[in-house]
């Protein structure tokens, strides 16, 4: 079998973002995982039953740290001759399409899955550029995951046309609606659920999954449900994932909204989002950047309607007045007219949960996002027959 190389920064990445694909692809190719952190790496090992190897690497600007990662992967590379490697998130791509390029590796890809430097100014953002460019000039082939970001790429001139190509309807690993469906969550399981988190059998329940930072439009969300809940007592925004203060947090007034509102409940990061989808109405994700949010594929498989931004891939997997609303990025006025249409008509809450996990079965089951990679792969043995 050929050697598969697949590089994340961190291994959550390769264990939320990629769930199961790694797995898949051992059965046609020799699949290595490379990431930082070597103990949550031996995990990813034992669930996806693939080799792994730890390379440190960290999400900021770190220029020392950052050669040295590329140099420990260019030793290893040369070493393995892997056929592919194939890299996700921002610093995995550039120290991954370095090596491999320094190494001779003959198939080299990026999956571009959202781009953090959009919110980056002055000369922070050129500096990001310049990598993003040298990134994808290391790269044989270039995997914008939606057709948003592929227009980004080529509007900021980041690489030819020629080199990028989103595969099936965009989505880096499709959604598994066998397992993202809300007939696993049982009555019991979720009354029990509610209890434990005061909320009550009439309460309307708004929810947010994903880090809780300032640009997935925390700050505008926490406002909107303020003014929503100070007219309607009776509803609740549940926040489900890490408070991160290192990078873009929030403001310490949203913080404090957060803390002090017993209408704004936080359950942390959970390993199982499912269940608190089964208790929630709807999803609100006003993200400011994305590049296929996941956390949509999944509410929407759960039945869930979305408020979400108009950015790339919020506005691709849903369509307005169909299996969602749209709202302008950063505008808190817009989000919650939005929360206060759905919360209020009835009629189109039960339309938009009609079509909800409908749309998301006929467009992004996760078998064939898998297929879709594995075409790739094997189109570039093709090519050297």
């Amino acid at each position: 079998m050929k050697k598969l190389i697949r590089i994340t920064t961190v291994p959550l990445s390769l264990d939320k973002l990629l769930s199961g694909q790694l797995k898949f692809m051992s059965s046609f190719y020799n699949v290595i995982a490379i990431s930082s952190d070597s103990e949550a790496l031996k995990k990813i090992s034992e669930k996806e039953g693939v080799a792994v190897f730890p390379v440190e690497m960290t999400r900021k600007i770190t220029p020392f740290q950052d050669t040295k990662a590329v140099w420990e992967l260019f030793k290893y590379l040369k070493k393995e001759k892997p056929f592919i490697v194939h890299t996700h998130t921002p610093k995995a791509g550039i120290v991954g399409m370095l090596a491999a390029k320094m190494a001779g590796v003959p198939n080299r890809l990026h999956t571009v899955a959202g781009l953090p430097l959009l919110e980056a100014k002055g000369s922070k953002r050129k500096v990001l550029d310049l990598v993003e460019k040298l990134t994808y000039s290391c790269a044989t082939g270039v995997y914008p995951n939606s057709f948003g970001l592929e227009k980004i790429i080529l509007d900021n001139k980041y690489c030819d046309s020629k080199k990028l190509k989103v595969l099936a309807n965009g989505s880096s690993n499709g959604i598994d609606t066998a397992f993202f469906s809300p007939d696993l969550i049982g009555s019991e399981q979720r009354l029990n659920l509610r209890q434990s988190l005061n909320i009550q059998e009439d309460d309307y329940v708004f929810i947010f999954v994903g880090r809780l930072v300032s640009d997935k439009g925390i700050t505008e969300l926490v406002r909107a449900f303020e003014n929503v809940n100070k007219e309607n007592s009776k509803t609740k925004l549940l926040l489900v994932g890490p408070l991160e203060s290192d990078l873009d947090p929030l403001s310490k007034e949203t913080e404090k909204s957060i803390q002090e509102n017993e209408s704004i409940l936080t359950v942390g990061y959970q390993n199982d989002v499912r269940p608190y989808f089964g208790i929630a109405d709807v999803l609100t994700f006003p993200s400011y950047r994305e590049g296929f949010p996941n956390v949509v594929l999944q509410a929407g498989a759960m039945g869930l309607p979305c408020i979400v931004s108009n950015i790339n891939g919020c506005n691709e997997i849903i369509i307005e007045n169909n299996n969602g609303l749209i709202v302008p990025v950063k505008n808190t006025e817009k989000l919650e007219k939005a929360m206060r249409r759905i919360l209020d008509d009835q009629d189109l809450m039960k339309h938009l949960q009609f079509n909800s996990r409908k749309r998301i079965i006929e467009n992004y089951e996760q078998k064939v996002i898998w297929e879709a990679i594995l075409k790739e792969y094997k189109n570039l043995e093709k090519s050297i027959q």
